[in-house]
């Protein structure tokens, strides 16, 4: 019995997941490297794009629904990265409880010379006389059983055996194939364009090609030929053998899968696929210019590793359980780039499933919606906030007014407004311009900024007038303490460029009691504190009760 290393031909082992457990020498000599290299790695890694995307589109639900595949053309990466074409057998089975999935990959010519190798069988077994009967029926059987069409031709190309398979591809019984001329069954149009395929093979040359065929039910077949010679003990060419796979539906899947290729090379949005366990399977050019992970960074990962930090377990949970009901899920996520930079992406996940209804891979479609965030937030901060001093304006004021208010049927607290108008800034706009107040209204903003806790609101209203909100302050004595120190710090002199500026401000105060109503209830209280303020003296303070 041959060791693992032995077997003539390449075989992989890989998990239900596609890592590789196991290779032999075969394979290594194929694909290069040495098997440590390959252990734990993606298998997907030894195919080209359109391969990789056919494995986990047809291969692997075909392979997880039935067990076994047989006869599916791939392409595998050679040492030196060429396209080698191969047919690929797989089957499942289990071991030590694990199931195993064992690929065993035929190279094209290989394969000709196993399918050449058998029927030289045939033709050694007709040529013994002592079991000639016994031997005929024994390759006709077995000839028949194939999948592949196969026919010899003699020197005069006049057909000698046909199986089952050709003579149905043809639409001919057994009677009509023997003896009929090459010609006859192609017609002149494809026996011209065959003539120097056959004219190889007779030459001594195997000969490989695909064609489409017309058949007599009038729809078109593509077929993969091999033409191999029939070579006797001394050298003379007796004929050949014709062997031809049918390849209709691999024609068609394969000009599926080279479209599914060309639009997931060619997309824009940034493409993954992933398994069940979100292990990353694939990713196209789109994926590595958004996050700067190459497909050999991230292949074999789990997706987890662009996770920003930014969303909780309930998020993540939230979103697979949509998932698991409607097979889809759209939204907003923040990711992390390979240098650790964060960008937001708007990101679709679609769960495929297989024939039998099971999830067996994931594909998400990502766009960077990171700078378009940014100018929403811009507008909002706009729309909320004063040009000129940054701080909130009357609407950002008033919706915290009423969120605090809220608060305070939930439970107890105090709020309090302090309605701020400042004194002599009309005569230092008079005085120094526009611009020079400009800079003074911006130092009182961050004057009042420096007193007050990052719960507290500090609010423009307009021209000259700024609001404070405090939230939930310890008492009454602790706001006028409060009030004296704006004033004292507004009364402060301010210089720019070697001119010095005097204002004062005078404060009304009220506080949100059972009979205050509403936000805009509690900004007139303290308004009308404000101008009895005024009234007094300015720079002062007064309470609206």
């Amino acid at each position: 019995m041959p060791t693992f290393d032995q077997l003539p031909c390449p075989v992989l082992v890989t998990d239900r997941g596609g890592v590789v457990q196991s290779v032999n020498q075969s394979l290594l000599d194929l694909v290069g490297g040495v098997k440590g290299s390959w252990l734990t790695k993606p298998m997907d890694l030894m195919f080209p794009m359109a391969s990789r995307i056919f494995l986990q589109t047809h291969v692997w639900p075909m392979l997880l629904r039935e067990s076994r595949v047989r006869e599916i053309r791939l392409q595998i990466l050679g040492d030196a990265g060429t396209r080698v074409p191969v047919f690929v057998n797989c089957q499942e089975t289990t071991l030590d409880a694990n199931d195993r999935f064992t690929w065993v990959f035929f190279v094209t010519i290989e394969r000709s010379r196993y399918e050449q190798e058998l029927l030289e069988a045939r033709q050694r077994a007709e040529t013994m006389s002592a079991d000639l009967a016994k031997s005929e029926r024994f390759i006709r059987t077995v000839a028949d059983a194939m999948p592949s069409m196969i026919a010899y031709w003699d020197t005069q190309l006049q057909c000698h055996f046909a199986n089952k398979t050709y003579e149905d591809w043809f639409g001919r019984t057994r009677q009509e194939m023997m003896g009929l001329p090459i010609s006859t069954l192609l017609g002149a149009s494809l026996y011209e364009k065959n003539l120097p395929y056959i004219q190889g093979a007779l030459a001594g040359e195997p000969q490989e090609f695909e064609r489409a065929i017309l058949r007599p039910d009038g729809s078109v077949g593509y077929a993969l030929a091999n033409y191999i010679p029939d070579i006797n003990s001394n050298g003379s060419i007796q004929g050949f053998f014709a062997l031809e796979t049918n390849i209709s539906r691999l024609r068609e899947a394969d000009a599926a899968i080279r479209l599914s290729a060309s639009v997931f090379e060619a997309t824009m949005e940034g493409i993954l696929v992933t398994d069940t366990a979100a292990m990353i399977i694939s990713v196209n050019p789109a994926f590595t210019a958004l996050t700067g992970y190459t497909s050999e960074e991230v292949v074999g990962q789990n997706a987890r590793i662009l996770k920003s930090g930014r969303h909780d377990a309930t998020f993540f949970g939230a979103m697979f359980q949509q998932l698991q009901a409607t097979k889809l899920w759209k939204g907003e996520v923040w990711n992390n780039r390979k240098d650790g930079s964060i960008y937001l992406e708007r990101l679709s996940i679609s769960a495929i499933c297989n024939e039998a209804g099971e999830v067996s891979r994931y594909v998400g479609v990502c766009a960077d919606v990171t700078q378009q965030w940014d100018k929403e937030q811009l507008v909002l901060h706009m729309a909320l906030h004063d040009g000129l001093t940054g701080l909130p304006n009357r609407s950002l004021l008033m919706e915290r007014v009423g969120q605090l208010i809220a608060l305070s049927t939930r439970e107890p607290r105090h709020i309090a407004l302090l309605f701020l108008d400042l004194d002599g800034f009309k005569l230092v706009n008079d005085t120094w311009g526009h611009e020079f107040g400009d800079r003074v209204l911006k130092a009182v903003s961050t004057r009042l900024l420096g007193l007050l806790r990052p719960s507290d609101t500090v609010a423009r209203l307009g021209g000259d007038e700024f609001v404070i909100l405090l939230n939930n302050p310890e008492s009454r004595d602790n706001v006028a303490m409060i009030a004296s120190r704006v004033i004292e710090e507004v009364n402060a002199p301010m210089s720019f460029d070697g001119k010095t500026a005097h204002v004062g401000t005078s404060i009304g105060i009220a506080f949100f009691t059972k009979e205050v109503t509403s936000p805009d209830d509690l900004l007139k209280n303290a308004d009308d504190a404000m101008y009895e303020a005024k009234a007094a003296g300015k720079n002062t303070y007064r309470f609206s009760d």
